[in-house]
Order: C-alpha cells, then structure tokens, then sequence
C-alpha cells in the first residue's frame, strides 16, 4: 500500500500512525486523494517540491533521507538509441563486412527482429545469440569482439552527429539529485566508451560527477545484478537505499536482484512489456513529474525500518475509536 503513496504524504502518515487515532486526522489525506493513485498511472504522480530534509515534521524521531544513489541504466533511459542507434550500427558493421545468413541474404535487424533481440543484455552476446538462431555456424566470439568494435565507432559517430537526443527529464533529474548530494552512476551492458559518450552528451561537469559500470566490468550482464552489486559497492552504499531507473524487464530483474527499488520509463522497444515488480511505471521522466522528491520517497516507503517506525506502523490501529 505504502508503494503507492507520493512521498509527500509519506511522512504525514508514518507520524499518523505513531500518535494513533487521536493525532491521525490532523495528518492522514483524504480518502478522496488517497483512490486516485497508483505505482503504475502515467499521469504525473507528485508536484516537485524542495527535498524534505531529515528533520522535516518533527514528529519522528531519528528519521533521514533514504535515497544514497540514483543509477540509470543507459540505452533507452539516458536516450532512446536502440532503434535509430545500435541497431543501425550493427546494420552498417554486417554490410562492410559482406556477412550473409545460410539462405546467402546479407544480415539486418530489421526494426522488429531488433525488438526481439534487445532481450539479449550486451551487444557481443546478442550477435552470438542471433548466429545460434539462424544455424549461422562460422559466428564465433572473436567475430563479435571484431564487429563489436566497429559496431561502437559507427554507434560513436551517430551519437556525435546529434541525431539521438537525451530523453525528457534526464537532465533535471541527474540535477537534482546531485544538488542534494545523491551519488549518481550509468550501470549499462553496453561498451563503456558508447556509453560514457551518451553521458557526455549531458555536458562534461555533469558527466565528471557520474561514475560509469558498463561493458564487461563484470562477467555476468543483465538480467543478472551483478553491475548493480558493482555500483553499490564502489560508491559504498547499501542496495535498499538505491533507486534504479530503467527501461526494461531484463533492467528491471537485474534491480530487483540486487534488492533495490527501481523506477521505469517505458521506450522504443517496451513500451508492451509488463513491469509489476517496479515501484513506478511512467512514459518518461518529465511528463510524469518524476523528481529527486519521488526517487526518495519510493525508496523510502521500503525502508520503515530505517525510520525506527516499522513495528509501530504494522501494530497501531489507526482506525479504532
């Protein structure tokens, strides 16, 4: 239930439930507010406001900010690349290399084959996944490592054109969050120079705050956590206090295998997937008000026990008279 609560009214009803009945109606919302919502609406979730500070209400003792890091996932989250940048690059790095499937047809992702393809976390493993598909038997791992270099200067050169923009919001977000001194990291399974130059794209102060984990920082990509377990370690925070944002089920598994809450901006090529296990589902960041304030609140809502209050909020009887 307390997934679903803006953050701004986080706090009025964890104090609520601490005084009980008599000091509840002063804090609860209305019911009337309280219907409308829901992890999963599009429709803008929460008015930013200013990032409550630990002693904000008064009424808790001990209670801090949850929210440590903010880490994006890259590839439809930073930007919508896939489509019109990946695929596009591996398109371009078969025709110069002449490479034709059994039926002797030169090789291409079409905008649909793609989408399927993209399940495959990591541009070498998504090549060897096709060539096992189509009974392509002269692919092996040093070909993916040949044509996943060139594939990424092509890639390179598509994001330098300025084609590919960043998506709504990305920018506020990543600004807000370092004012408020939250740790912000790209955790992505793509080449760690393709990625690093999505993030320039942000303007080089910026990029200078955000740490990077991508490619083969670690052997198993997503779905697996491992990049995110790497994250939280290297920046020496704990998992339950991260809010991870992606785009996609495979990034949505890996978040949740690493404990951490996560919130998903639907892209190209997710827009039917099903995401029941994210604390927030939107369209994009911006038109959905989605701010350092609902970051930490979703965080939040998970870690009662971090406010000292958690025993208090399973046993008061908030309804008795």
């Amino acid at each position: 239930f307390f997934s679903c609560i803006p953050a701004s009214m986080l706090r009025p009803l964890a104090i609520a439930a601490l005084l009980g009945a008599g000091g509840a109606a002063a804090f609860a919302p209305s019911p009337s507010l309280l219907s409308g919502l829901s992890t999963h609406s599009k429709a803008p979730l929460i008015a930013r406001s200013p990032r409550p500070s630990a002693s904000a209400g008064g009424g808790v003792s001990g209670m801090k900010a949850a929210l440590s890091a903010l880490l994006f996932d890259c590839d439809g989250v930073l930007a919508d690349t896939e489509r019109d940048g990946h695929r596009i690059a591996f398109n371009l790095a078969f025709e110069e290399n002449d490479l034709k499937k059994p039926d002797g047809e030169l090789m291409v992702w079409d905008e649909k084959l793609y989408g399927k393809l993209v399940e495959t976390g990591g541009g070498k493993e998504r090549m060897m996944a096709y060539w096992e598909m189509i009974g392509w038997e002269e692919g092996d791992w040093e070909l993916a490592k040949k044509l996943h270099e060139r594939k990424t200067k092509i890639f390179s050169d598509l994001i330098a054109s300025g084609k590919i923009p960043l998506r709504d919001g990305v920018v506020r977000l990543v600004d807000e969050a370092l004012k408020e001194d939250v740790k912000v990291a790209v955790c992505s399974t793509s080449n760690e120079k393709a990625v690093a130059q999505i993030v320039k794209m942000m303007g080089d102060d910026r990029a200078s705050k955000i740490q990077i984990f991508a490619g083969d920082v670690v052997q198993f990509k997503k779905p697996a956590p491992d990049v995110y377990e790497l994250a939280a370690n290297t920046l020496k925070v704990k998992p339950e206090d991260c809010m991870v944002i992606e785009d996609s089920c495979i990034g949505l598994a890996a978040a949740k295998a690493a404990k951490m809450s996560c919130i998903v901006t639907k892209s190209t090529y997710t827009q039917d997937e099903e995401f029941e296990d994210a604390e927030l589902v939107v369209d994009d960041l911006e038109s959905a008000n989605v701010d350092i304030v609902t970051c930490e609140g979703l965080t939040q809502s998970t870690q009662w026990e971090d406010w000292g209050i958690d025993k208090d909020i399973q046993n008061a009887n908030v309804g008795r008279g």
